[in-house]
């Protein structure tokens, strides 16, 4: 069965072609900068052959139009026709709490998604405007929603509600929701699967580290803590946002600058975290680089980051009493050895016995960082949201 996975962004749509049950990826791109000057489209084949175009591409439904036009294309192409697509799987950010699973699309979960798209504005509505595409452009081909909230909707009571009247969160539902609920259910699972450990029977930190990060507790399968709160901006710091924050000293900022909340939220969310300390990038990398030249504020955001990442693994092994497996992946988490070590250093009355040797000398693969013998073991699992995105979306449409 072929199965077109679609992550659409606020001006980006990523896609990837399977074949199930094989999981095998025959295409995958990406269409960039859509509304805005310098769109493109980057396409690779499962052979290696590539094609970018560069134009004007107004919207989703021109970008998917677009997309489908090279899925067929005789030489670049990996469909003879659009009929072989026999089913579309969508990523959503934001599920609320209708939605505990991946679900098959209609008319009702479109209009509960559009509902709760105050609870996720800068990505929910960009995940339905790939549905609608789809549903003019592939109309009667089966679609699912895989959201990113939903892996998390085991968390009980007293961890996902805030301190604030309870009436707040039953009139308006606030409450930590999370995110990357994709992410930390593949790699949690993977990570078992690899050592040879029961899902059921374990203790798992799962940290997913890249320009936004967050960390999961995983006890015995189920998330019961999650570092992203109501939207993806609590927990750990980030590439441009702050993470935790003490909400007295926003509003003393939002007083000194004369800032009104629409300002306050942009500073937050998008000049702040590691490009905000260290003045230079939101790019680890960079930061890394000027770390090493000297630059102290560079040096500073670097120890922040790992610091926090640190507190979040042993406040979760913590709440679950225990601690079997952590768990790094994302485009950080996977690849700086450096910021892995300093995340795990002073960990060792865990159980952890870290190989910082081997640590060095890998990236972005299934590896085992800690020594035969350590207690808690220490995996890099590669992050494959896609995957899971079409393993659920074949599971829908076979039922």
């Amino acid at each position: 069965m072929k199965i077109i996975v679609l992550n659409c962004g606020s001006s980006s749509i990523k896609y990837q072609l399977f074949n199930m049950p094989s999981k095998e990826v025959e295409a995958k791109g990406l269409v960039d900068k859509i509304g805005l000057k310098g769109a493109s489209i980057k396409h690779k084949r499962n052979d290696g052959k590539e094609l970018k175009v560069a134009g004007e591409i107004l919207d989703h439904q021109a970008g998917i139009e677009y997309l489908l036009g090279i899925l067929i294309d005789k030489e670049y192409g990996s469909l003879a026709t659009l009929d072989e697509i026999q089913a579309v799987g969508h990523r959503v950010v934001h599920g609320a709490e209708e939605f505990s699973g991946s679900v098959a699309i209609t008319p009702e979960v479109v209009a509960a998604l559009e509902k709760w798209t105050d609870l996720a504005p800068l990505h929910n509505p960009p995940n339905l405007k790939g549905i609608y595409a789809m549903q003019q452009l592939l109309p009667g081909v089966p679609q699912a929603g895989v959201f990113d909230t939903a892996f998390h909707q085991t968390m009980p009571e007293y961890s996902y509600l805030y301190g604030i009247p309870y009436s707040l969160y039953e009139k308006h539902k606030i409450r930590r929701y999370g995110f990357h609920g994709t992410s930390h259910k593949y790699v949690s699972a993977r990570a078992c699967e690899v050592l040879g450990l029961d899902i059921n029977k374990t203790k798992i930190v799962t940290c997913h580290l890249g320009n936004g990060a967050s960390l999961a507790a995983v006890l015995n399968g189920k998330s019961l803590d999650t570092s992203m709160g109501m939207t993806p901006l609590e927990g750990v710091m980030m590439g441009t946002r702050c993470g935790d924050l003490d909400i007295g000293a926003l509003f003393h900022i939002i007083n000194k600058e004369d800032m009104n909340l629409k300002t306050a939220n942009t500073l937050v969310n998008k000049f702040s975290g590691i490009l905000g300390v260290s003045g230079i990038s939101s790019d680890m990398r960079d930061v890394e680089q000027a770390a090493e030249d000297g630059n102290h504020r560079a040096q500073e955001a670097y120890k922040m980051y790992a610091y926090r990442v640190k507190k979040y693994i042993g406040a979760y092994a913590a709440a679950m009493g225990g601690l079997d497996v952590v768990v790094f992946t994302g485009g950080i988490g996977e690849n700086d050895a450096l910021t892995r070590a300093n995340a795990i250093e002073g960990l060792e009355f865990l159980g952890i016995d870290f190989d910082f040797d081997l640590n060095n000398s890998v990236r972005a693969k299934e590896v085992s960082l800690t020594k035969e013998n350590s207690k808690v073991k220490v995996v890099i699992i590669p992050t494959n949201e896609e995957l899971m995105i079409a393993k659920d979306t074949y599971e829908i449409v076979t039922r």
